[in-house]
């Protein structure tokens, strides 16, 4: 029994490759959209709520 014949020539099929670097892809893509999205909500809810705060003390003053 020779050692040589332990080893596989190829550890991995060209498709399993590719599958590989399509998950690599996604999961990369994924966290870029995650973390721009979390970025953008976070100033959108930040706006939002400086508006109708901006929009309370207008009501406000008018109001007295």
């Amino acid at each position: 029994m020779s050692l040589h014949s332990k080893i596989p020539e190829n550890m991995f099929e060209f498709q399993q490759y590719l599958g590989f670097l399509l998950f690599l892809t996604v999961l990369t893509i994924g966290f870029w959209l995650m973390f721009f999205l979390v970025g953008f909500v976070s100033y959108w809810v930040g706006g939002a709520t400086w508006e109708a705060y901006k929009e309370k003390r207008a009501k406000k003053k008018e109001s007295l």
